[in-house]
């Protein structure tokens, strides 16, 4: 999410305000050059044309969440039908280090993600715990199920076949924002109906974020 906020930063200094559609939705000469310089994993631009003849925001999730936080953070505003850069976006363009601060912090604490779930589902609990469970858990590397089983109870594998709508909404209110934020890393594997995710901690986590559970910790294993 830093990169894509520098980039689209950049990009507003170097040729000026992003159009806006009607609907305040980012142009799509703006959506196809960052669904191309973003090179955001899982989004690949090659795969989002395969479904999209041309690409509309919301057909790359990444920037739709992008344009909701730098919005959120004042980094950005809507003007006479076009997204313009504030003071403040280009003076934390210099320090990337507090601008991933603050748009780690929208993404995680202040956008309201439920409006990118199918049935607008909230997510009830505290990010403490949440934090602390995935701290360590993910030492060694969790699936969702596993997190979401430890979390809310019952089995790891109720959340694939029947607990799925439970673990979507965690995934798009917790471990997706984690994800785009750099705290975390998630890893693929299969496809369709036997694909599976597992998620690790990255090393940013560590450094970003001081968690009560820490003494709790293993090193991780190495292979």
């Amino acid at each position: 999410m830093l990169k894509a906020a520098l980039l689209t930063i950049e990009f507003i200094e170097l040729n000026g305000p992003i159009g806006l559609t009607p609907a305040k939705a980012l142009k799509r000469y703006f959506v196809a050059w960052a669904a191309e310089m973003f090179a955001w994993p899982n989004y690949a631009a090659e795969d989002l044309y395969a479904y999209n003849k041309v690409l509309n925001e919301q057909d790359f999730p990444p920037l739709a969440v992008l344009h909701d936080v730098l919005i959120s953070a004042k980094l950005v505003r809507h003007y006479k039908g076009a997204m313009h850069l504030t003071k403040l976006a280009k003076a934390m363009r210099a320090t990337p280090a507090e601008l991933w601060r603050l748009v780690a912090t929208h993404l995680l604490c202040v956008v309201d993600h439920s409006q990118y779930t199918r049935f607008g589902d909230q997510m009830m609990g505290s990010w403490d715990i949440f934090l602390n469970v995935i701290n360590v858990e993910a030492q060694q590397g969790a699936t969702e199920g596993r997190l979401c089983s430890v979390l809310f109870g019952g089995a790891e594998m109720d959340y694939r076949a029947h607990e799925y709508r439970l673990a979507a909404t965690f995934y798009i209110h917790v471990l997706r924002p984690l994800t785009w934020a750099g705290l975390m890393q998630e890893h693929r594997t299969g496809r369709g109906l036997q694909r599976e995710e597992t998620f690790t901690k990255s090393p940013l986590w560590a450094a970003a974020l001081d968690m009560d559970t820490d003494h709790l910790l293993e090193t991780p294993t190495r292979h």
